[in-house]
């Protein structure tokens, strides 16, 4: 028996348009609520919310039992996190900040078993492999991970055509937020300057034949990315729309919507 089939990365290669939304509230309850909406992929923020492994796994369980894909986003590509990460049962992952083909291909090597990586292997103990429940897990492990890097800064759009280049990448993730900062405009994403260098982008992720995916939190936004080719697209951040929702009903607690 080999490794879970990896809907998500099938559906990515495809081309088919996928909405996703970020889950920053850390917490498997509030995970399991976001599951039942409907998504097709939600991403359990290591890197911006207050998560660990422990809850990170928590959460992978309530959203696998539901139609919406799980991702984890790591707050960093560090081996050790990614082998942790993988063996709690994760199959996609996105790493922040990546500005270079050389870190693209470390990153690669983090997720496969030798002689092509250097996961470790302990599979016996992971859920990942159904706590030794599937046989064929080592031998079928590497081709169903999904890893998406995410473009942040001005190094990282320097190297785009060295990490499309990089085998085993199977998107690349545009991060208006920090780009924007590290273009020197900081906390002005939505500027036509940004917004022409990330639809820029993502032409060329689109081109490459490479999933293209940004965060587009407004109707105009999320139009532009999917005129640009961006086919996987966070549309929402379940920690705003909590935030923004109790805050209206406070402003105007005798007309709740």
């Amino acid at each position: 028996m080999p490794a879970p089939e990896n809907i998500l990365k099938i559906q990515l290669q495809s081309g088919k348009n996928l909405f996703g939304c970020w889950v920053g509230m850390a917490d498997s309850y509030a995970a399991e609520i976001s599951a039942s909406a409907g998504f097709d992929w939600l991403l359990v923020d290591g890197e911006h919310a207050p998560n660990d492994l422990r809850s990170i796994l928590s959460q992978l369980q309530v959203i696998s039992a539901s139609t919406s894909h799980p991702i984890v986003r790591l707050p960093i590509g560090e081996t050790y996190m990614i082998k942790q990460a993988l063996d709690a049962g994760a199959q996609n992952l996105l790493i922040p900040m990546v500005e270079s083909g050389e870190q693209a291909r470390e990153l690669v090597r983090a997720t496969r078993y030798p002689p092509n990586g250097v996961r470790g292997v302990g599979s016996a103990l992971a859920r990942a492999s159904n706590f030794n429940a599937i046989p064929d897990y080592l031998t079928t492990a590497d081709e169903q991970i999904c890893l998406i890097v995410q473009l942040e800064t001005v190094a990282g759009v320097e190297a785009l055509d060295d990490i499309l280049a990089v085998e085993g990448i199977d998107g690349v993730f545009i991060g208006p937020s920090d780009l924007a900062a590290d273009m020197g405009m900081l906390g002005k994403a939505n500027s036509p300057e940004v917004q022409s260098a990330t639809n820029a982008l993502l032409k060329r992720i689109k081109a490459s034949g490479k999933a293209a995916g940004i965060l587009a939190l407004s109707n105009d936004s999320i139009d532009q990315a999917l005129e640009s080719g961006a086919c996987f697209i966070g549309v929402g951040i379940d920690v705003l729309l909590f935030a923004n929702s109790m805050r209206k009903l406070a402003a105007n607690p005798t007309k709740p919507d």
